[in-house]
């Protein structure tokens, strides 16, 4: 055997013992779902509830649609490429309605618009870390993170929740190790609703500041949190892009969900670093959605309002009703923002029942175990219930079917 062949053979056997990077993560859960409603019919008179996806699926408001046609009629530069970091006046408006909102003084030079804020998250993790780094993440977990996290190469540490779905600082003070490069939060978090205090909030930074870590908060959902006024106070320290790096999506706030707009605010040194991930993957984010979300922010705060008063009147509904379902046995874990988490009393697991549920009681809803590491057992009497689609009589049908659950 030449030495050639020998290294040629050697070489063919360290490849068989590798896997491509999206073979070290599960499936899309939402796609998972969608495929238990193949070969599944329902009654007019019983259509399916779905309940499974944190995503609007009514159109813009019609005001945003004629601007939307408009500018694809009479702006040219709509249809083009772009900077790659996104609208220039896009990026200001942000950071003027961040600076109003939260206080402190943004720059646009701190804000990256990016195609939806997965994008967001991906570019951030990719900002900071390398394959074998770590990030500590909050179980139950949004499964996009988890996923991005395992096809990166990065190590996930799971942070358990207390009985209140809020993570303790302490707790995640024992996961650090000299790899750890960021803590995650969402708040109002998917998949539980919880909305996270400001106190906790300063906690956390206070704790990533102290070791050198990132802390990256993804407020989705901020437009639906209960509470007035700014959710925490952490643009207001001058320290704040040393350590903090604040995610955000334009899909539930003015239903874009189809034209993937998102934005990322960090220091202009990390702006500078994810540039070169967003180059790389989009070149530049949606020409037609930046400029819907541009007006949307300048037109429709209004209309907005109504839309928080909505989905707060859905929780409101949600809590209310709860008796029926707690006198069979289940209990409400965390509701906010677009969700419901539920336990449920069965003997069954949750991955078994949901697609069981889907024939048995017109429901499509996503089982705990798709917002947890494999093997934790919490998540087999768990279930996410998001109500963007289902208004108060909805609910309501909704609580009877699962009353009337008999697994």
């Amino acid at each position: 055997m030449t030495q050639f062949s020998s290294q040629a053979d050697s070489q063919a056997n360290s490849q068989a013992n590798l896997r491509a990077s999206t073979q070290n993560t599960f499936a899309p859960p939402v796609q998972e779902a969608r495929r238990w409603l193949e070969g599944v019919t329902h009654p007019e008179d019983r259509p399916l509830i779905n309940v499974s996806q944190a995503a609007p699926v009514a159109a813009p408001p019609e005001p945003l649609r004629a601007a939307l046609a408009e500018t694809v009629m009479s702006d040219t530069a709509a249809h083009l490429y772009g900077p790659t970091l996104g609208l220039p006046a896009l990026r200001e408006e942000i950071a003027r309605q961040w600076s109003a909102s939260y206080g402190g003084q943004l720059d646009p030079g701190e804000v990256a618009i990016t195609s939806g804020c997965n994008q967001a998250f991906c570019a951030a993790i990719a900002a900071l870390c390398g394959p074998g780094d770590e990030v500590i993440l909050p179980v139950p977990w949004y499964f996009n993170h988890a996923m991005w996290l395992d096809m990166a190469g990065v190590v996930t540490r799971p942070l358990a929740t207390g009985t209140d779905m809020l993570p303790d600082p302490d707790e995640a003070l024992r996961l650090i190790t000299p790899r750890t490069r960021a803590i995650v939060l969402v708040s109002p978090n998917n998949p539980t609703g919880a909305e996270y205090p400001a106190a906790l909030m300063e906690a956390f930074f206070e704790l990533a500041a102290s070791h050198g870590l990132a802390l990256i908060v993804d407020e989705t959902y901020r437009d639906f949190d209960s509470r007035s006024g700014a959710p925490h106070g952490l643009f207001e320290r001058e320290d704040w892009s040393e350590t903090l790096i604040h995610l955000y999506s334009f899909s539930k706030a003015y239903r874009l969900t189809g034209h993937r707009v998102g934005a990322m605010l960090a220091s202009q040194a990390r702006i500078a670093e994810a540039e070169k991930f967003l180059d790389t993957v989009s070149v530049c984010p949606s020409q037609l959605g930046q400029r819907a979300a541009l007006w949307g922010m300048q037109n429709l705060s209004q209309w907005l309002a109504g839309e928080r008063a909505e989905i707060l009147a859905r929780r409101a509904a949600i809590e209310a009703g709860f008796p029926r379902l707690a006198a069979k046995g289940w209990e409400l874990l965390g509701s906010g923002a677009y969700f419901a988490y539920l336990r449920h009393p069965f003997e069954a697991s949750s991955a078994d029942l949901a697609p069981q549920m889907v024939r048995s009681a017109g429901v499509l809803t996503l089982p705990g175990t798709m917002f947890r590491p494999e093997g934790d057992r919490l998540g087999a009497a768990e279930f996410r219930i998001a109500f963007a689609n289902v208004d108060s009589t909805g609910i309501d049908t909704l609580f009877t079917r699962l009353e009337n659950l008999a697994p």
